[in-house]
């Protein structure tokens, strides 16, 4: 079990650096004028909630990798070592998307809920989620096939 939720990070960890070319390729388009995890790091650091603070971008860029590793290690451990298709990894990438950016995000008063929000940015963020789907189940099926007594069938 620990050996799957150690997978799962390093596959998370992989993928969020793979949605973070995403999402930097959607900001340099001038599709979203910042990055969300920035300003959720904006939101949770000390002071006003919605003008810029010293090193938000690097809290935010920490925030966005521990957040895709835990997510990744979740996702190791649900699958428990097996093999998975690639849109299995985007669909559950999707559910964060859609729980996050129609859930805690705009409870939070961080964002719009995703219907309400720039369109250019939600479609960047979609787009992030399903490439890091597809990189966590990709990556994870790589780990796996390597590793003796991995679970796969």
């Amino acid at each position: 079990m620990l050996r799957n939720v150690m997978k799962g990070a390093l596959g998370g960890t992989a993928a969020t650096a793979t949605m973070s070319v995403v999402m930097l390729a959607g900001s340099r388009l001038g599709l979203m004028p910042d990055q969300p995890p920035k300003r959720i790091a904006r939101a949770m650091l000390p002071g006003h909630r919605h003008r810029p603070k010293p090193g938000e971008g690097v809290a935010g860029a920490l925030a966005h990798l521990g957040f895709g590793a835990a997510a990744g290690s979740l996702y190791g451990l649900l699958t428990r070592g097996r093999h998975t298709p690639a849109p299995l990894g985007a669909g559950y990438a999707l559910a964060i998307w859609l729980s996050s950016y129609q859930g805690w995000v705009p409870r939070l008063g961080i964002l719009p809920p995703a219907v309400r929000d720039r369109r250019g940015r939600q479609a960047v963020m979609v787009a992030g989620h399903l490439v890091y789907g597809t990189t966590l189940a990709l990556t994870l099926n790589r780990l796996n096939a390597r590793t003796p007594g991995s679970g796969q069938s």
